[in-house]
């Protein structure tokens, strides 16, 4: 009888112990399963984003900028600061590093160039001076010289500042400044004149347009308000090489 009880009990430990044994390696089993989803689920994710991210480099849209109101149109005349007067040939899109881009394109017929500017720095150009504009640039131009006692290098680039302004007024101030009347040529450094000669022709162009008359027309009456009597200096200079030439040895 003893036997068989202890036998009964035995297999009774064995059982239960089998069962532990089981919930335990279930529950692994289960944790085992829990993370490998849970890592699966991670990569998925992963993947949905490279996938995502993938999919909207490969689609390439291209970018309109934001463009202004038109302020000019074909035609008309602007001046540009670093180039003076132009003239708007058209006004077209452009794709300039995959976006458009509206552009005006504008000729400068006293550089021979062709030059684009988007419609959104439009700020850049200003029309063409009134004729009220103009006369009052007359009066500057008419006006007695204001030099400085600077140094010629700082004058220079003062100078130089008015020019590429594109302001008229600052321009006839260039002109006028640096005008040596009929001792033009004697008096001024190469520097003086190269200055002088890029304000006086920024301001003839200009002039010219407004006016609506000849280039030469124009000329004369720039002359006559910096009081520049070119034909008489060229008529001086012709007499003394005559008096040079005709000297007896």
């Amino acid at each position: 009888m003893k036997k068989k009880q202890v036998n009964k009990i035995k297999k009774k430990t064995k059982k239960a112990k089998g069962k532990i044994i089981k919930k335990i390696i279930k529950k692994k089993l289960i944790k085992k399963i829990n993370t490998n989803k849970s890592k699966i689920e991670k990569k998925v994710e992963n993947l949905r984003i490279t996938k995502s991210s993938e999919q909207k480099l490969e689609i390439k849209k291209i970018k309109k900028q934001e463009t202004a109101k038109k302020e000019y149109k074909p035609k008309d005349y602007v001046v540009y600061p670093k180039h003076g007067v132009g003239q708007i040939l058209s006004v077209s899109t452009k794709s300039i590093g995959g976006i458009e881009v509206q552009c005006y394109e504008i000729k400068f017929e006293k550089d021979k160039a062709l030059g684009l500017l988007p419609v959104n720095k439009q700020i850049y150009l200003r029309p063409l001076s009134t004729i009220n504009q103009v006369n009052k640039s007359i009066y500057i131009l008419k006006s007695k010289p204001k030099i400085k006692r600077s140094m010629w290098s700082r004058r220079a680039q003062e100078y130089e500042q008015k020019i590429t302004s594109g302001k008229i007024y600052d321009l006839a101030e260039v002109v006028r400044d640096l005008n040596k009347g009929d001792d033009l040529m004697i008096d001024q450094s190469y520097s003086e004149r190269q200055l002088f000669e890029k304000a006086y022709e920024r301001i003839l162009s200009e002039f010219q347009i407004v006016m609506n008359i000849s280039k030469e027309e124009t000329q004369k009456k720039l002359n006559k308000a910096l009081k520049r009597n070119l034909e008489a200096l060229v008529t001086k200079i012709e007499t003394t090489q005559k008096e040079i030439v005709e000297t007896p040895k």
